[in-house]
């Protein structure tokens, strides 16, 4: 039978905090059972809460009832104890634990909540599969992985917060429920039970309300917003996150940059200890693409993509011909040393892995022996194979990997190979955060399925001047002022200075392909907010949740949220998603179909 609490069970200190300052001192701590030691005569216990673990002791002096309830306890036991600080034997010392020199002589105890077998242990040598661990999510989450975790997470919110909140910004929260808009994903909708027919859609960002908050003249909002865009799942995606959101009036993007540095700089110190150099690096949307074939690369090592064209140029090779011929390019990256590691076996996958991007195949020089062994050499005299190999510093133990098609193909297929290539020879140096600005992004890019521009960013975001007479002649070329924030190739932010000039508004949402009659119906109240004073502004999204991620060296975002979905976007613990009640269907005259 559990026991209880009374007004002199009085916590003392956290496990984990025990000082050595209080031996000889009696204190009352509170945890879990992490193990018990019967040693006979003798019993340890270690207790476990956040901070981490102190080791109880009893002996053949100890209470008899006392020592018999500890001689009962088994792992996740919930305890209160009482107790005296005493130092551990010499020999007994643990070097690794901050309570390694002490423990607690233990004098009552209550054992607050028995447990039943636990379905695995709790400690970070993790065996256990994910399916089981996120059904007993509440277990897991006791980890001290996960548990440092959740706390990084928290300091890194409570930062921002303090940051910001010295630098100006007000926290305003934006509606849950709004009216749909476009914003890049699908909307989770909410049906309205006195609107029939009619829905909310929980909001992808709070873009639009946002904007309408510097027109109303607060001039710098802050939020940790939570969004939501039903999407499908990966491990830096949820379909619920968190994003410090924000957005500054009378500000330019250099502003907006360096307040955002500032925070980055603010929050690795604070949590880290760890000293960001600012200003960050820049790369123009194009530089990126040529260099690395990413929009978000990881620059924590080489292997930057090379243009050979020029060295091909005159080759009969049809494959290098009809690339160049096409208006296309040949690229190439070279693995430096990496021809013990890339067999012809894992070329031969990365091939594979190449034609599942939309490549038609690679080209590649492996150079184990004497002579390197090239995949096209019959078709190329060796003036030509000598031209490409100088150019790109191809030497003795390289591996190098050549697409040839329209750059559209050749940039992101050789981006994704440079970052497989960079795991498997061990490329990727730990502890190294290399932040980086990607600016200049096209406004437009064209959507196959409907044969119309669509906006990269959002249809609010600003094109820079120089290219509003391109808008609707040459769409193509427009670039916007809009920013991103890399680290480590995650995308940590985006953000834009937005259109506050109604006029212009209206001519983007028609260079999208929107009619007027779209246009009032979609963004009609912002059209006409901006009719009465609109500042300059601008702002971004920076997701909590994958800084987070990065900032504790996890794998997925499923270790920095307490309840996360998985891929198919349920959650195994609770069960949701769930069919809903009959009668609250019928109240939101909803009906379920099933289409098989």
């Amino acid at each position: 039978m559990a026991e209880f609490l009374t007004s002199e069970d009085k916590r003392s200190y956290y496990c984990g905090q025990v000082p050595e300052s209080e031996i000889g001192n009696k204190v009352c701590v509170m945890g879990w059972v992490q193990r018990q030691r019967d040693l006979g005569a003798l019993i340890f216990i270690d207790l476990r809460d956040r901070t981490g673990v102190v080791q109880l002791a009893f002996d053949d002096k100890t209470d008899r009832e006392v020592f018999d309830k500890a001689f009962s306890c088994r792992a996740e036991y919930v305890l209160c104890v009482h107790g005296t600080v005493r130092s551990r034997g010499e020999g007994a010392k643990n070097p690794n634990l901050p309570t390694g020199n002490i423990e607690i002589y233990v004098e009552s105890m209550k054992v607050l909540s028995a447990a039943q077998t636990p379905p695995f242990e709790v400690n970070d040598n993790k065996k256990v599969k994910d399916e089981t661990a996120l059904k007993f999510r509440y277990v897991d989450l006791r980890r001290p992985e996960l548990q440092r975790n959740i706390k990084m997470r928290h300091d890194i919110a409570r930062v921002a917060r303090e940051y910001y909140y010295e630098n100006g910004f007000y926290e305003i929260e934006t509606p849950m429920m709004i009216k749909a808009t476009p914003e890049g994903a699908r909307d989770y909708l909410v049906p309205s039970r006195i609107h029939k027919g009619s829905f909310y859609a929980l909001p992808q960002s709070p873009q639009i309300y946002k904007q309408l908050l510097m027109l109303s003249g607060f001039d710098r909002y802050i939020q940790l917003a939570r969004c939501f865009r039903d999407e499908d799942l990966r491990a830096d995606r949820q379909p619920e996150f968190t994003q410090i959101d924000l957005e500054m009036s009378f500000a330019t993007q250099e502003d907006i940059m360096a307040m955002n540095e500032g925070f980055i700089k603010r929050v690795f110190k604070e949590v880290m200890n760890i000293d960001i150099e600012t200003p960050m690096k820049r790369l123009t949307f194009a530089e990126a693409m040529e260099k690395y074939g990413s929009d978000k690369p990881d620059t924590r090592y080489g292997l930057e993509i090379q243009n050979i064209s020029e060295c091909v140029e005159n080759s009969e090779f049809v494959v290098f011909k009809s690339a160049l011929e096409c208006g296309g390019s040949v690229r190439a990256i070279v693995a430096k040393g990496g021809a013990q590691t890339l067999t012809r076996k894992e070329i031969d996958k990365l091939t594979e892995h190449a034609k599942g991007i939309g490549a038609k195949g690679l080209a590649y020089v492996r150079w184990v022996d004497e002579a390197p062994t090239c995949s096209f050499a019959k078709f190329m005299t060796p003036e030509e194979l000598e031209a490409i190999y100088t150019t790109v510093g191809l030497e003795q133990g390289d591996v190098m990997l050549i697409c040839a098609d329209k750059d559209k193909v050749v940039l992101p297929t050789l981006g994704a190979l440079r970052q497989i290539v960079a795991r498997k020879l061990d490329m990727i140096p730990e502890g190294k955060f290399n932040f980086l600005w990607i600016t200049e992004f096209p406004f437009f890019e064209w959507n196959e399925e409907t044969q119309h521009w669509d906006a990269m960013h959002h249809p609010f975001t600003m094109p820079l001047e120089e290219c509003l007479d391109d808008l609707e002649t040459n769409p193509g070329s427009v670039r916007a002022k809009c920013y991103d924030m890399v680290l480590n190739g995650t995308e940590l932010l985006s953000g834009s200075i937005r259109i506050t000039d109604w006029q212009l508004q209206e001519r983007m949402f028609k260079s999208l392909g929107l009619t007027p009659e779209e246009i009032e119906a979609k963004f009609g109240f912002l059209v006409e907010a901006y009719k009465y004073g609109a500042p300059p502004h601008g702002g971004s999204g920076m997701g909590l949740d994958r800084l987070a991620m990065v900032m504790s060296g996890a794998d997925s975002l499923r270790d920095v949220l307490a309840f996360p979905k998985v891929q198919n976007a349920s959650e195994l613990m609770s069960g949701c998603p769930a069919p809903a009640d009959p009668k609250a269907l019928e109240d939101l005259s909803i009906a379920v179909i099933d289409k098989e």
